[in-house]
């Protein structure tokens, strides 16, 4: 009971944090399940990959919402999110592969020097103009390479890709608002193929608590979906009355200070 009720505050924020500042859920679901899963005493060389799986595993659920929102929108372009989506898929079986071959403590600490990453982007974001001119989208196969890379790094982080898509879609000079919904679409293939992948590479490993499959962690994942699906709407509408440039900055800053406890950890 004590373990679900953390986890359902960590999908309380990852929720809120997602709805209100368009984050990814697993920036904010992989570091506390880290340190909790540590605290209970799971086996180090495992903990991070647990960690990741099981994010994969709710941004499944709070993608489809996502999705359905953006398709109702009409901002959506289909013919571009499928043909990422073909490299997104290998890419993301390509991540959990990579991710069981690392030590827990390794993948650790490259999460960590990620979360900087993120947060930086996040501080320089409000700088950065949108392209201007003609689109430039690549054809089938580019777009497949992008998405190869987008879904194994995501997959490796735990990620819904936003943080990815929509810098690239935004470099081909696609409309935001295309930008985020394609992304949207995009990270429904990454959850579902990062999931498996990580079911897979994970079944049978020692160390790992009851109630997983491979490297999904199910308690976990149903607390953190149980809050964070229904806390998204209501960050959502949060983020018109809240000032939402000043709260990124102190969730990067929160973010950075985390990132560097996890690289030096």
């Amino acid at each position: 009971m004590t373990l679900f009720l953390i986890c359902a505050l960590i999908g309380v924020f990852a929720g809120l944090l997602g709805g209100a500042l368009g984050l990814g859920g697993g920036v904010v679901i992989v570091p506390p399940l880290i340190y909790l899963y540590h605290a209970m005493g799971i086996d180090p060389q495992v903990v991070a990959q647990l960690a990741v799986g099981t994010s994969l595993c709710t941004i499944i659920v709070t993608s489809i919402s996502s999705v359905q929102a953006h398709h109702r929108a009409g901002f959506v372009r289909w013919p571009v999110a499928f043909r990422l989506g073909v490299g997104i898929v290998v890419g993301a079986l390509i991540g959990a592969v990579i991710a069981d071959q690392l030590s827990g403590p390794m993948l650790t600490r490259l999460f960590g020097v990620f979360a900087v990453l993120v947060a930086l982007q996040m501080l320089l974001s409000g700088r950065r103009k949108q392209q201007q001119g003609e689109e430039r989208v690549p054809g089938g196969a580019g777009l497949a390479g992008a998405g190869g890379v987008i879904g194994t790094i995501s997959s490796l982080f735990g990620i819904g890709g936003g943080s990815l898509t929509v810098p690239f879609l935004s470099w081909c000079r696609l409309p935001m608002q295309n930008a985020v919904a394609i992304s949207a679409a995009c990270g429904l293939p990454i959850a579902l193929a990062g999931t498996l992948g990580f079911m897979v590479t994970g079944w049978g490993k020692p160390g790992l608590p009851e109630w997983t499959l491979g490297y999904v962690y199910f308690p976990a994942a149903l607390a953190i979906v149980v809050t964070s699906f229904p806390m998204a709407r209501v960050g959502a509408r949060l983020s018109h009355r809240l000032p939402s440039a000043t709260l990124k900055r102190i969730f990067a800053v929160v973010l950075i200070v985390i990132g560097t406890e996890l690289m030096l950890g």
